[in-house]
């Protein structure tokens, strides 16, 4: 089966795949709260899961390694991806900056930023995003357009303000349109955090 329907752009298994990713994307959702319930060990948690995936991956690139990290890996990479993944590196690189570098809500809005915003941005553009905006590489009307709604509902979700959940979710947007590939898990969540962390 190539298409999942009519108004789907991309084939079935490259739905799959970036299914799989962007479901492993959003798990960083649940970094805030265990933040708040303990700071030292969700930055403990997250810089062993880096280190724990960069030593599976290294493993796989060189062959050594079948266990349920390479798998993974391997669903969720995409066609272009050759040799080793970045993907999950920058993902918990741009959590636990967001993490160190601001305090809340500026931080937890960064987070769901990067969970949400890009997650959802990314898999909504590749299925539905027929409409791409000039100038900016693979990005669609449809996936910026997805990204800004759901920031800003989880925005409003935090601060209670309309205003202010409208500005966050315009920053994240703008952010998510630099077409830098896996360096927007830094740059969105960096970014977001920073303009917050100034108005909040």
């Amino acid at each position: 089966m190539q298409k999942i329907s009519r108004s789907i752009a991309i084939p079935g298994d490259s739905f799959q795949k970036e299914l799989v990713r962007k479901s492993i994307h959003v798990t960083i959702a649940f970094v805030p709260t265990m933040a708040n319930w303990n700071l030292f060990l969700t930055v403990l948690v997250l810089s062993t899961g880096i280190l724990f995936y960069v030593a599976n991956e290294a493993a796989r690139v060189n062959g050594r390694a079948g266990g349920l990290v390479s798998r993974l890996t391997v669903m969720a990479s995409r066609p272009a991806e050759r040799g080793f993944v970045w993907g999950p590196v920058t993902l918990g690189l741009g959590t636990m900056a967001a993490l160190l570098y601001y305090p809340n809500p500026a931080a937890t809005l960064a987070i769901y930023s990067l969970a949400f915003g890009d997650g959802i941005a990314s898999l909504v553009g590749k299925i539905w995003g027929t409409g791409r905006i000039p100038w900016i590489g693979q990005k669609s009307l449809a996936g910026s357009l997805s990204c800004f709604l759901s920031v800003l509902l989880c925005s409003y979700v935090v601060l209670g303000d309309v205003p202010l959940a409208l500005m966050t979710a315009a920053t994240a947007t703008i952010f998510e349109l630099i077409p830098i590939k896996d360096v927007d898990n830094l740059i969105i969540p960096l970014g977001t955090g920073l303009v917050m962390s100034l108005v909040t």
